[in-house]
C-alpha cells in the first residue's frame, strides 16, 4: 500500500472489504484507502481478533456476520449494504490484507468513468510488477483458463479481488458461492449482463504477512479446486 496522498478523491465510489482476522493491518489499510476513497465498508466475517474495532477506528462502516460465512458471502453483504444504504455510482472490491494498491483502484475508477465501463477487472498478469512465484503463477493461470472455459470470458487474471463495478452491474449480482469459487461466479454473472468491461494492470504485493495469512501456494490450489468444483 502506498502512503502518498492521491487526488482526486472518489466520493462516488465505496470500497467493499471482506474482513476476517486482519487486526494487524486493517487499520493501516483503511486509513490509506480513505485518503482517496472516503467511503469504506468492511464486512467482518466473525473475526476473533478485534478486526472490526480496528476498522471502525480507522473510519470504516462495519457490518458484522454473526458466523463465519466465507469471502463470497462477505462480498455479497458489502455490496448489498452499498446498494441499499448509499447512492454510490461505483463499488470497489478490495482486500483487507494490504496486497492491493490504492493507486490501482483509483486508476481503475478513473478508467471506468472515462471509458464508460461497467466493470474493470484488476489483473496482476498484464505487466511485470507482481511476482507471485513460478508455482503459484502456474496454478493461478490454470484457474484463469478454467474460469474462461466456464464463463466464455477472456480474462488474464480471473481470481484477482480488486474490481470496480458500476452500480447497474452490481445490482445484477447474486453470489451464492461463499468460498473462493465466488470469483468465478462474479465473472460469470457480470459477463452475462453484456455490459462493457476491461482489464487493468495492477500490482498485487505479496508480503511476509499476506503469505502467512494464506496467500500461499496451497491457497492457490484451493482456488483451483473450488473453481473445478463450481
Amino acid at each position: 500500500m502506498s502512503g502518498m496522498t492521491l487526488s482526486p478523491r472518489h466520493d462516488d465510489a465505496w470500497l467493499v472489504i471482506p474482513l476476517f482476522d486482519e487486526a494487524t493491518v486493517i487499520e493501516q489499510v483503511v486509513r490509506g484507502a480513505r485518503e482517496v476513497f472516503p467511503h469504506v465498508v468492511c464486512v467482518d466475517d466473525a473475526s476473533r481478533d478485534g478486526s472490526a474495532a480496528r476498522a471502525e477506528e480507522a473510519g470504516a462502516v462495519v457490518v458484522r456476520h454473526p458466523f463465519n460465512l466465507g469471502q463470497g458471502a462477505a462480498l455479497q453483504t458489502g455490496m448489498r449494504y452499498v446498494l441499499e444504504a448509499t447512492d454510490a455510482a461505483y463499488l470497489v472490491t478490495f482486500d483487507a490484507d494490504g496486497q492491493h494498491q490504492v493507486q490501482d483502484a483509483a486508476a481503475m475508477v478513473r478508467r471506468a468513468k472515462e471509458e464508460d465501463l461497467a466493470v474493470v477487472f484488476g489483473s496482476r498478469f498484464l505487466d511485470g510488477r507482481t511476482r507471485p512465484g513460478l508455482l503459484k503463477k502456474i496454478v493461478l493461470k490454470a484457474a484463469v483458463w478454467l474460469t474462461n472455459q466456464q464463463t466464455g470470458m477472456r480474462l488474464t487474471d480471473a481470481h484477482n479481488g480488486l474490481r470496480v463495478i458500476r452500480r447497474d452491474a452490481a445490482q445484477t449480482l447474486d453470489l451464492r458461492q461463499n468460498r473462493m469459487a465466488h470469483a468465478t461466479e462474479i465473472v460469470l454473472q457480470l459477463g452475462r449482463t453484456g455490459l462493457p468491461w476491461a482489464e487493468h494492470p495492477v500490482h498485487v504485493l505479496y508480503t511476509a504477512y499476506s503469505r502467512k495469512k494464506g496467500q500461499s501456494l496451497i491457497n492457490s490450489v484451493n482456488i483451483l479446486v473450488d473453481t473445478l468444483l463450481k
